[in-house]
């Protein structure tokens, strides 16, 4: 089981042996360890959990120049993934599925690779932070059996020892209720029994979380197609309200200067963009300050004027509701 991490030129920075012990996840009892890693090219510390087909993660790593890494595993210790990056970047493959799957800032997927094998390209940063729950297959295949079609398809990709994904066109965004569960896993105060409840009934809930933002998507492509007509004059309208960010225009002006009515615009934006005019526009707002925030290079106060927010507070308090963190939390 051997761990490979090489830089940018392909040198080999470090060849070790990091057995993952799937013994360990048959345990009846919680069992927990710590993992402190430190080498010249980055340093991480990662708190394992384990218990009944379960294992739950969660660590932070600072990276001090770009790697590639692999993890050959071995097709024993195949296990279904649950990943959330809370903070950071980085990029994973998924034989037969994807070449290239992005994981950015609070996104999260379920994942399925029936190889055992992991790899990752990671970017210099400061402050990846990362959650992860996995199951062995046999438990996920008992918590997916007549529990709706979206764990019905991934179950039957597993039971067939194929490769799966939950979403694969693109990592849905962590809810701040995903993240508030997260919090509430990381801080658990249970002990013994009454611990590994708790512990798979929040792994439950996050479970239900994922699927039910797929069954979500699907029901928004079901809708009446847009006229090419109409997608021009929204796409239109769209680039009108980013470029007059910081004094947009009301939705009567917005329409007229796309010609088209404000009906159309504002059900077709919710259509194509799944959300309203100005929820998309605050969407784009925080998503440009979250970009700025970990670029590193501004002062909070300077980032919300830049966004458009009248007030610090006003900005805080947005930021916190989309990403479920503060901005000076993410900031550090």
């Amino acid at each position: 089981m051997a761990v490979v991490i090489k830089n940018d030129a392909s040198d080999i920075l470090l060849r070790d042996e990091m057995d993952f012990d799937m013994n360990k996840l048959s345990s009846p009892t919680i069992l927990e360890d710590v993992k402190n890693l430190s080498y010249y090219f980055g340093n991480a510390t990662f708190n394992s959990l384990y218990f009944d087909g379960y294992h739950l993660g969660h660590g932070t790593a600072h990276i001090y120049e770009n790697l590639h890494i692999s993890h050959t595993k071995g097709a024993a210790s195949k296990l279904v993934d649950m990943l959330f990056l809370q903070r950071g970047r980085f990029n994973t493959g998924l034989e037969g599925v994807t070449d290239n799957l992005r994981f950015s800032t609070l996104e999260h997927n379920l994942l399925y690779d029936p190889t055992g094998d992991e790899t990752a390209s990671i970017e210099k940063q400061d402050g990846l932070n990362m959650f992860i729950i996995s199951f062995t297959a046999e438990r996920f295949l008992s918590l997916a059996e007549h529990n709706g079609d979206i764990l019905g398809k991934m179950a039957d990709e597993v039971a067939g020892n194929r490769a799966a994904i939950l979403e694969a066109h693109q990592n849905p965004h962590i809810t701040p209720r995903m993240n508030a569960i997260i919090e509430e896993i990381t801080n658990c105060n249970f002990q013994g029994g009454l611990k590994k409840l708790f512990l798979q009934s929040k792994t439950l809930e996050l479970l239900a979380l994922q699927c039910s933002q797929v069954v979500d998507g699907m029901q928004h492509k079901s809708v009446k197609p847009l006229s090419v007509s109409d997608r021009e004059r929204l796409d239109y309208a769209r680039s009108v309200l980013l470029a007059n960010m910081q004094q947009p225009p009301t939705l009567s002006q917005l329409a007229r200067m796309a010609g088209i009515n404000e009906f159309k615009l504002k059900n077709g934006f919710k259509q194509l963009y799944n959300t309203t005019v100005f929820g998309y526009l605050s969407d784009y707002r925080l998503e440009l300050a979250k970009d700025m925030i970990l670029d590193g290079n501004r002062s909070l106060s300077d980032i919300a004027d830049e966004a458009g927010y009248s007030s610090l507070p006003h900005f805080s308090t947005a930021f916190r509701k989309k990403f479920g963190v503060s901005p000076s939390r993410m900031k550090h």
